[in-house]
């Protein structure tokens, strides 16, 4: 029953049954038992047989039973959010890429959660795919583990790696931060904020962008910063308006990190009859479709989403079709959208 498993294991290079049971010390019988009715092992066995599972990163290969071929045609695709218009736009990418050739894929939605990321990897994996595609560059040690032992193919999304050998399509979130900042510095603002929620990856690299173009202007303020952890919204970007103004009202610009905060932002503005940008310009990331018919529309940075998808896809795709692509990472760029808001 298990011979089809731990032959293609065998030939991939990842860790098979046996390999477990050995180091259990049990038959291959019983790892697979504890894999598929764990109700039939004893606790102590079972406790002994997952670790050696976790030790060794096995995957169990369940779709290795079903499949002949040498490719499962199954990409897992994992994103913080489904609801974001930032990743719907990137799945929109992934799919007008991988849809035409047979492809099935597996969307996850992390919610911005290392377990939540973990579980749904350990989950996919078990379909056998061909490849993964990412968002970000920063992974718990648990997923970094069970990439390197599933030896598949990864490709990451929306930032720059800087190590040769990870593949990545996106552009420079810090240089983003830093390009937003520099261009409201010389517009002659002074008291430049910034106002970030969530704390992924993302943000904390525009915020850093943000620092390195104060401190190189000398005009750096700790207490500008606003940050918090909840999830972005227009809500919330009324809120982090009046945070910012309790603590310094002499600001005059605001830097969000996302465009959601900044028609929030806006908006708390308008209700306070606080002038935009007579006498607070708001910036916003992202470029959401509706920032441009705002009133004022936003100044913000328009990010390639939909080409970061369909190219990270395409990537991907060569590599499990056994190509050695020239170039592994793609910088797709940004562009700063000058509109009223600032």
């Amino acid at each position: 029953m298990n011979k089809p498993e731990t032959l293609r294991s065998r030939a991939s290079g990842r860790v098979t049954l046996a390999e477990v049971a050995a180091r259990a010390g049990v038959g291959t019988m019983t790892v697979s038992r504890v894999i598929n009715q764990p109700e039939l092992v004893s606790a102590a066995l079972r406790t002994r047989i997952e670790e050696a599972i976790a030790e060794l990163g096995y995957i169990p290969n369940r779709a290795a039973r079903a499949l002949v071929s040498a490719q499962s045609k199954v990409i897992v695709v994992l994103v913080p959010s489904l609801s974001n218009a930032v990743f719907t736009d990137v799945l929109a990418g992934v799919q007008d890429a991988l849809g035409g050739d047979g492809y099935q894929i597996l969307i996850g939605n992390t919610m911005y959660s290392d377990a939540e990321e973990e579980k749904l990897l350990g989950i996919y994996l078990q379909s056998n795919p061909d490849g993964v595609l990412l968002s970000g560059l920063t992974h718990s040690k648990q997923v970094t583990h069970m990439l390197a032992t599933s030896k598949l193919p990864v490709v990451s999304m929306m930032d720059l790696a800087s190590e040769p050998d990870v593949m990545s399509v996106g552009f420079s979130q810090l240089e983003a931060g830093y390009t937003m900042t520099r261009y409201l510095i010389d517009k002659g603002y002074k008291r430049i904020g910034f106002m970030g929620a969530q704390r992924d990856e993302r943000t904390l690299k525009r915020a850093e962008g943000y620092r390195r173009a104060q401190r190189d202007a000398g005009l750096y303020d700790p207490r500008l910063e606003v940050m918090v952890g909840d999830p972005s919204s227009l809500a919330l970007g009324s809120e982090l308006l009046g945070r910012m103004l309790s603590v310094t009202p002499d600001c005059d610009a605001i830097f969000c990190c996302n465009d959601d905060l900044a028609q929030g932002a806006i908006f708390q503005c308008q209700r306070r009859g606080i002038a935009v940008p007579g006498r607070l310009a708001i910036c916003g990331f992202n470029d959401l479709p509706v920032s441009a018919w705002m009133n004022p529309s936003v100044t913000t940075i328009a990010t390639p989403r939909y080409r970061i998808g369909y190219e990270a896809a395409q990537l991907l795709r060569a590599v499990i079709q056994g190509e050695k692509p020239a170039v592994t990472r793609i910088d797709l760029g940004f562009t700063l959208m000058a509109r009223e808001s600032a």
